[in-house]
């Protein structure tokens, strides 16, 4: 038996077809129970048409059933019934938490910063952290096979560093200090970072947050073996090869040769194009990568970027004289007679921050008599026009460098918590920002103009303002010598 849909007219009475959709409705339903009753001794069936309108037909197409669930191994416990209230309550109603909530703290590295003091770094939950009380204590543990004195408690202090960027995640740093040193003597020991919830009957979790095996402990270790390192952000998408070609090729001939250049790769060296520029510098130790792609399962801001450069800081804080942090897509440019040495010398008599300036370039607009042979020219050799209308502000165009030990945290475009004073300069040091090119596949020269008789004059190109600028340009040449000479030939 087939019940027909039920076709309502525009211009009926809607009260009428209303009730007439009601009563097909409980009609339909109850021919389907009387169905099912009786399917189990008789053959015959009925079929129920549905009566259709508009919106019940979008509603279902949004449906859809998952398979990616298989059979359950195991069935969570069936939640306690309900039971019966005393006094004014008619009831106790309990909560039944399912799943894996996110996590108290994710251990990223734990670092020694001195000695008797330490640094924990790593992701949690950011709603604990927003709306709860996260408790944190730090304990060193003696190794029991070189000493039998006992463990020793110290001070916590919390430090947030990511601005509020975080997302399900929040990068946390966590600074334990002890009265006295410890470990100093070389017997090694642990460092246990205690990590819970003020209030919480649940115990903190107790975690390992460094290993120092006995002998491992040297004075040694405070004393910087560069003059510049960079701590790179997440490397992340489809990285064009060439262009990270030529950004490590101009840092390294720019910051000179006691210098390093740490690259974290989260997700973005995959391709065999990144590996092969990557290889040489590796092997020539110019270069480290860190494999940091487990970041994706936990859920923090910009591909963990404030995780990433604040772990490589403690890793790296008494590695150098001075720390860079800025993206591969940026370019630093110290502007002659001055040398990057000079500068950072005079600057830091009084500085432990220099924060240096944006200059915004265009991507993607070229001299016009320069056509020929683009695909041979270097991206920074070609790309020679200031994009005049970029909104810049403090905020967001400015990048730096630090004295790390100097440093309890770092973030993106600055550190704000530093011990010692800190400048934006505007002068003695800058950065060219090409944005976006270094995921960028096709050729970049797709806009051409002409080069102004006066190198001050605005250039107009769809209604937007340029200026001409070759001081990076015109150091192309140099640059890929430099590359020639110190790893040799490179082919992609």
């Amino acid at each position: 038996m087939k019940v027909p849909a039920l076709l309502l007219s525009a211009g009926g009475n809607s009260t009428t077809n209303v009730l007439l959709v009601g009563t097909i409705f409980l009609l339909a339903s109850l021919l389907v129970i009387l169905g099912t009753k009786s399917s189990s001794s008789s053959s015959s069936s009925v079929e129920f048409v549905m009566p259709i309108t508009q919106s019940c037909e979008n509603s279902s197409s949004n449906l859809s059933v998952s398979t990616n669930f298989g059979p359950a191994a195991a069935i969570d416990p069936i939640p306690a019934p309900e039971e019966q209230g005393t006094g004014i309550h008619s009831t106790v109603r309990h909560l039944h938490p399912f799943g894996i909530a996110s996590y108290t703290f994710v251990l990223t590295g734990g670092y020694r910063t001195q000695r008797r003091s330490f640094a924990v770094v790593g992701l949690a939950a950011k709603s604990l952290h927003v709306f709860g009380k996260p408790n944190f204590a730090c304990e060193w543990v003696p190794d029991s096979t070189t000493s039998d004195s006992p463990s020793i408690f110290g001070s916590a202090r919390k430090i947030l560093p990511d601005w509020g960027y975080g997302r399900v995640y929040t990068v946390v740093v966590v600074h334990c200090y002890f009265k006295s040193s410890v470990g100093e003597d070389g017997s090694g020991g642990r460092l246990i970072l205690h990590a819970g919830e003020k209030g919480s009957p649940s115990p903190p979790s107790k975690i390992t947050a460094l290993v120092e095996a006995p002998g491992s402990y040297s004075p040694s270790q405070f004393l910087p073996k560069y003059d510049y390192l960079y701590c790179g952000s997440s490397l992340f998408g489809d990285v064009n090869p060439q262009r990270l070609r030529e950004w490590i090729a101009y840092h390294a001939w720019l910051f000179g040769p006691r210098s390093h250049f740490v690259l974290h790769d989260a997700g973005g060296a995959r391709s065999k194009g990144v590996r092969l520029v990557l290889e040489p510098w590796v092997r020539s130790g110019r270069v480290t990568v860190q494999d940091f792609r487990e970041q994706a399962r936990f859920d923090g801001y910009y591909h963990n970027q404030f995780l990433v450069v604040n772990d490589c800081l403690f890793r790296y804080k008494h590695a150098a004289n001075w720390t860079f942090f800025f993206d591969v897509d940026e370019y630093v440019h110290v502007p002659g007679p001055s040398t990057l040495d000079s500068v950072l010398n005079e600057l830091g008599q009084k500085y432990s921050q220099i924060i240096f300036k944006q200059t915004p370039m265009g991507h993607n607009v070229c001299i016009d008599s320069n056509r020929t042979n683009l695909s041979r020219q270097w991206g920074f050799e070609k790309l020679v026009f200031i994009n005049v209308n970029v909104q810049k502000t403090l905020h967001l165009e400015r990048k730096y460098v630090l004295r790390a030990p100097l440093a309890d945290s770092a973030g993106v475009h600055l550190s704000q918590n530093l011990r010692g004073k800190s400048i934006y300069s505007k002068d003695h040091i800058s950065y060219y920002h090409f944005h976006n090119t270094i995921s960028e596949h096709q050729e970049n020269c797709r806009e051409f103009v002409k080069v102004p008789k006066h190198k001050t004059s605005k250039v107009w190109l769809n209604k937007v303002p340029y200026l001409y600028d070759d001081r990076l340009s015109s150091l192309a040449d140099k640059v890929k010598e430099f590359e020639l000479q110190t790893i040799g030939p490179v082919t992609l």
